[in-house]
């Protein structure tokens, strides 16, 4: 398993995130065939076991899909080194999960979000709305915007240069109004937050370092509070409102996948879906006779 762990790590550059997943996920396997298998790789009906253990456990079919692919991820590597004929995992049916809809913010509510606020002047607080402006204006993911580097931005071209999954390189137009929140992060907020400290990070804390992901989770969820805003809010819902605000302007699927750091359309078709949704509320607000 370390071998496999270092293969992805190295060789495939899997991001941190998708690391530390299949690691997990790995543990759990080697929890349950030291358990229930005296610690041998498993045959077909092995497999089987094991995901019925995971269903007992109360996992669910998305959770459990994604151990799946964790699974088959592994024999497969142990198949071309080798060490297995074949891939006892191949012919296990991936459980059926039903498409959830991203929700997105309106609007009306990404500009109550995103207005200025009196009084406010706070570094960490220019900071957060720079953040949440650039992740409303380009889609990037939360891991994708607490790793900016300072040299990512090109702000005489509106360009963000984005390392998203597997190490893969984008770039991303981006709004002269986020631009503009950027530059006012940049000439207040970041110098008094570094205090004199060198950091090659764009968006950094009173210690000099990066965000964590949890921590500008929560550093939203006040943002938003304080603005009046109690809606359920995460770094994500974000990232669905701008791909679903450009598919109602008329952007172009493609467009939106490549900003998305999407690697196949179909997912990001399933903005189409959302779109589709609001048809029916648009005609019943504004056809004379619905």
């Amino acid at each position: 398993m370390r071998e496999f762990l270092d293969f992805c790590r190295v060789e495939k550059g899997l991001a941190k995130n998708s690391l530390e997943a299949y690691s997990r996920d790995l543990r759990r396997f080697s929890a349950f065939l030291h358990q229930y298998a005296t610690g041998q790789l498993p045959d077909a009906e092995g497999v089987r076991l094991y995901l019925e253990h995971l269903y007992a456990a109360g996992l669910s079919p998305r959770s459990i899909a994604r151990h799946l692919v964790t699974l088959r991820n592994f024999f497969g590597f142990l198949v071309r080194e080798g060490v297995l004929a074949s891939d006892p995992a191949e012919l296990a049916p991936i459980p059926r999960q039903w498409r959830t809809l991203p929700k997105a913010l309106s609007h009306t509510q990404v500009d109550q979000l995103l207005a200025p606020s009196g009084g406010e002047s706070r570094a960490n607080t220019i900071r957060d709305h720079a953040m949440i402006e650039l992740l409303y204006a380009s889609g990037l993911r939360v891991s994708e915007l607490i790793s900016l580097a300072l040299s990512d931005i090109d702000q005489e071209m509106g360009l963000a240069r984005v390392t998203g999954k597997g190490n893969k390189q984008r770039l991303v137009p981006v709004g002269t109004e986020a631009l503009a929140a950027i530059r006012a992060y940049l000439d207040e907020a970041r110098p008094q937050l570094l205090r004199g400290r060198a950091s090659g990070h764009l968006f950094v804390t009173a210690r000099g370092g990066p965000l964590t992901r949890q921590g500008f989770w929560k550093a939203l969820k006040q943002f938003a509070l304080a603005r009046g805003l109690s809606l359920p809010l995460s770094p994500h819902a974000l990232r669905h409102t701008f791909a679903t605000h450009l598919l109602e302007g008329g952007a172009g699927l493609r467009s939106v996948q490549t900003m998305l750091g999407h690697a196949s359309v179909a997912t990001t078709e399933i903005y189409t879906h959302v779109v589709r949704s609001r048809l029916r509320q648009t005609v019943d607000e504004h056809h004379p006779r619905a």
